[in-house]
């Protein structure tokens, strides 16, 4: 498995980023050719489901996940999420923490874990996926804290 760790700090108060990156709509419209859509009832809490779906017509895959650890932040407690990846393709799990910016400005600090694994690729190339899933979940991190609703 690849584990893939980002830390973006970004000047959006710290509940207004936590609903920016837990809108997981928002996350497919961050990542090329991906659309998300979300299988249960607002608002997101414990056994909320959604399914990314990534590629072209008949090419795509769909990357079903569900939340089993959710705690939005409050009274000066970080916001901690946690979803398990359920796909044929992609297997793993994922962790977002958002914590009020470490400089004390106002801002908002998010740390993004992921486990990743893509069935039916050797082992050997897991620096490589790790090095993709970097680059891209920052990408999709940096633009869901720029992005304004």
């Amino acid at each position: 498995m690849s584990v893939i760790q980002i830390v973006h700090t970004a000047d959006v108060p710290l509940l207004e980023a936590w609903h920016r990156v837990t809108d997981w709509e928002r996350h497919g419209a961050q990542v090329p050719l991906t659309r998300t859509t979300v299988a249960t009832d607002p608002p997101t809490r414990l056994g909320t489901r959604f399914t990314a779906r990534t590629g072209l017509g008949r090419v795509a895959f769909d990357d079903p996940m569900e939340v089993v650890a959710w705690r939005p932040p409050a009274d000066g407690r970080p916001g901690h999420c946690r979803l398990v990846k359920h796909g044929r393709v992609v297997t793993g799990w994922a962790e977002i923490e958002v914590r009020p910016a470490p400089d004390g400005r106002g801002g908002s600090e998010v740390r993004w874990r992921e486990e990743l694994r893509l069935r039916g690729l050797p082992r050997f190339l897991d620096p490589l996926t790790a090095a993709a899933g970097r680059l891209l979940f920052a990408r999709a991190l940096a633009g869901l804290l720029r992005d304004a609703r």
